[in-house]
């Protein structure tokens, strides 16, 4: 059996364990998942934590489990703490670019020799972000990386891991804690890590306003970023833009003419 193919097994027998009709949550323990591997006759990954982890921030839910839901409900696995889970069935959350949006062209200042053996994934990404300074673009603020894949605690959460924070300040002194999560190639942005990023920036930054940002690659230099809130227990889109890194040659007067009726 492929690697899919156990942790859909595996992640099934655990929702089947607890799983009745009119439901909408329930929990368990990571040390079930080997137990319900050894049921269906199967070896049990050795990085449990990587399997939870998929399928929270990476992966769809198996049919078998997307099946058992109402319209417009999705399952999500929220973390309840130390090696405790919960599945919890809540109103469906697609973050997804918006493909009407312009492209707005950004001179790439990335150096070359980083172009030439960057790969395509999350932390290229981020230094595409880091170098290009699209914080401070998307948001109108001076920001600076603090720390990337910060592993840390949330109350009543456990541990999370943050792809990267940065500190920032605008012209009238304000100043701001901005989590950014990062997704590559066709992983989704993920509704359950941007509430536990803000919730670490409130919990752990009380005096710092959070601003939360998520970014995509669209596809090579064309990079997708959406400032996001929760209201009302869901995650919201406040502002979305869409970024296109090119060369300066390749920004003509009549870009420039045309990024002005935007302002």
């Amino acid at each position: 059996m492929s690697k899919e193919g156990i942790y859909n097994a595996i992640i099934t027998g655990i929702f089947n364990r607890y799983y009745q009709p009119n439901l909408d949550n329930f929990e368990f323990n990571r040390d079930e998942l080997p137990e319900i591997a050894n049921q269906l006759g199967i070896q049990p990954p050795k990085n449990l934590g990587d399997l939870l982890y998929c399928f929270r921030y990476r992966r769809p839910l198996p049919k078998a489990i997307t099946d058992k839901v109402p319209e417009g409900m999705e399952w999500i696995i929220e973390s309840k703490g130390s090696s405790n889970y919960s599945f919890r069935l809540v109103q469906m959350n697609r973050i997804i670019p918006n493909k009407n949006l312009i492209k707005i062209k950004i001179p790439d200042a990335s150096p070359e020799i980083i172009d030439k053996y960057m790969s395509g994934d999350e932390q290229a990404l981020l230094t595409k972000i880091r170098y290009n300074r699209l914080i401070d673009i998307f948001l109108g603020i001076t920001a600076y990386s603090l720390q990337n894949h910060l592993r840390t605690t949330v109350t009543g959460v456990g541990q999370i891991e943050i792809d990267e924070i940065y500190v920032a300040i605008n012209s009238n002194g304000v100043q701001f804690i901005i989590p950014v999560q990062a997704k590559a190639g066709n992983d989704q942005i993920g509704v359950v890590q941007t509430k536990q990023d803000i919730g670490y920036c409130t919990e752990k930054f009380p005096d710092l306003i959070c601003r939360s940002i998520s970014a995509q690659f669209m596809e090579k230099n064309l990079i997708a970023m959406f400032e996001l809130a929760i209201e009302e227990g869901e995650v919201k889109i406040v502002q979305e833009k869409h970024f296109n890194l090119v060369p300066a040659e390749q920004i003509s007067e009549a870009d420039l003419k045309n990024y002005r009726n935007y302002e």
